[in-house]
């Protein structure tokens, strides 16, 4: 049987990429950082790992594959995307939002898109 061994992200600096991401998740690197790869694994106990590899290609404005990151509820969702905007994320102006969104869209110091989930609705 497979599973999911990690996530992969393509960024163009990996160094810049993985100080975001495990100042955002609480990760840290599983073996010694490169220039062109990093595979990031929670600091405490088990759960998906990140790796980051170098890459050329232009970021998607609309990315076919992201990451969704889960808060609590509403002010747990203010909290974090406030938080990740300071460790160097940004707003994406994102016109697919629907009326009663649970998310906010967000993109991290390369440009790769992901969203902060409200799970605190019904």
């Amino acid at each position: 049987m497979l599973t999911v061994g990690s996530v992969v992200l393509g960024v163009a600096n990996v160094r810049r990429a993985a100080a975001f991401w495990t100042e955002a998740l609480g990760y840290v690197p599983r073996e010694e950082m490169t220039d062109d790869w990093v595979v990031l694994v929670p600091a405490q106990g088990t759960g998906a790992q990140l790796s980051l590899g170098l890459s050329e290609t232009p970021v998607q404005e609309v990315p076919r594959i992201h990451l969704d990151l889960y808060a609590g509820g509403a002010d747990d969702q203010s909290a974090e995307v406030e938080r990740l905007v300071s460790l160097g994320a940004r707003h994406v102006d994102w016109e697919h939002y629907p009326d009663d969104a649970d998310f906010v869209v967000l993109a991290d110091t390369e440009g790769n898109r992901f969203c902060v989930i409200d799970t605190g609705r019904d």
